[in-house]
């Protein structure tokens, strides 16, 4: 019984034993072969630094307004006699555009104009007897008052009729006609629009940290959808001298000549000021550039040093120098677009990675490849 036991518990030795000394040899040839096992090289795609002009802009948007524009409506109400203009139509200024009933005004005007030259004649008379002291100097007072008087009121209807009579304030098109022949206006009513297209202003904001940018005369450029491959070009007119305390931004006034026509009041328009160029600038794709808690990083390619009195280190299949991604923090000061404006942390000369750099961590091998994936499409796939 005690040899069956004693060989029992040998035998559970050996076993585990066994399996033990199994593990160890898998783990050190495991270790051997991880040791051994060349460093995997990620591909990427790079782009060499280079210092180039950069032109900084400033976008905006706003809304086309014209320089002249009103709706034009009556002072007083009547009956439409008269309408000398047609929906769309090329106006001058002091034009007559439409004559409302003033039949009573002028009947009273032609009754007063009838009495003003006895009036007149009676003035004259007081005056050379107040001369020869034949009259006092209150009867002429009196002949002088009802004279002015008179005067007054052939003024009065004088203006009266012209009130009635509705003139092209300035030069300009008009819109589309609201008023027709005998039809009761009432004071205000809309009657047409008139604006004059020949020019236009658009009103925008800009943050009160780009002020020292904008200045009087500087040129702009605006996008409309209705064109949206033709700028419109223009100039800075005007600068709000006071900065809104609660948004922190200024209003900004620029005007558009219209020579062709092609711009209407009321456009949704999108602005690009134009700044001055800055040479020797730092420009890199905004997808080169990685989001960290420590900031903003690009990976940079460089070769892997060998330790001192070593020679250097080279692919052992490719037999070419080993490359390596070391990630540095940037300083970007402006974005445009596709590209970023560095200030610090990158110089001419260095290649960055511009993709494939989800994939590494600093000191990860690289492999440069080329790669189109980025390149932007002439044209929209078509659905």
């Amino acid at each position: 019984m005690k040899k069956w036991t004693l060989s029992m518990l040998l035998l559970v030795v050996i076993i585990f034993g066994s399996v033990i000394g199994f593990n160890l040899f898998k783990q050190k040839m495991m270790g051997e072969y991880f040791a051994n096992m060349p460093t995997p090289s990620h591909a990427v795609t790079v782009e060499e630094v280079v210092a180039q002009d950069w032109t900084p802009h400033i976008a905006a948007i706003g809304f086309i307004e014209p320089i002249q524009g009103i709706s034009v409506s009556t002072e007083g109400s009547g009956i439409v006699r008269k309408i000398n203009f047609e929906s769309g139509q090329q106006v001058k200024a002091g034009e007559v555009l439409l004559e409302i009933d003033a039949d009573v005004e002028k009947a009273n005007l032609r009754s007063a104009q009838g009495r003003l030259p006895s009036i007149k004649a009676n003035l004259d008379r007081m005056r050379q007897l107040y001369s020869r002291g034949s009259v006092s100097k209150g009867q002429l007072d009196e002949a002088q008052a009802n004279y002015q008087e008179l005067q007054g009121q052939v003024d009065s209807l004088k203006a009266a009729i012209e009130r009635r009579t509705i003139r092209a304030p300035f030069d300009g098109i008009m819109g589309i006609r609201n008023a027709y022949l005998g039809q009761y206006l009432n004071a205000g009513d809309d009657i047409a629009r008139l604006e004059d297209i020949s020019q236009f202003r658009i009103r925008f904001t800009i943050p009160q940290t780009r002020i020292a940018d904008i200045m009087i005369g500087q040129p702009l450029s605006i996008f409309v959808d209705a064109y949206a491959d033709t700028p419109f070009e223009g100039q800075v007119t005007a600068i709000e001298p006071q900065i809104n305390h609660d948004s922190g931004v200024v209003q900004v006034e620029a005007s558009i000549p219209n020579k062709d026509g092609k711009l209407r009041s009321g456009m949704f328009a999108k602005l690009d000021v134009k700044l001055p160029t800055q040479s020797e600038q730092i420009l890199i794709p905004q997808h080169a550039i990685n989001f960290t808690l420590y900031g903003q990083t690009v990976y940079v390619v460089e070769e892997q040093q060998p330790e001192a009195g070593e020679e250097p280190i080279e692919d052992k299949e490719e037999g070419e120098k080993v490359l390596v991604a070391k990630q540095r923090v940037i300083e970007v000061a402006e974005r445009e677009e596709e590209y970023a404006r560095v200030v610090k942390g990158l110089k001419p000369g260095e290649t960055i990675v511009t993709s494939g750099q989800v994939r590494l961590s600093n000191g990860s091998h690289v492999k440069p490849v080329e790669d189109d994936s980025l390149d932007k499409p002439e044209s929209a796939p078509q659905l």
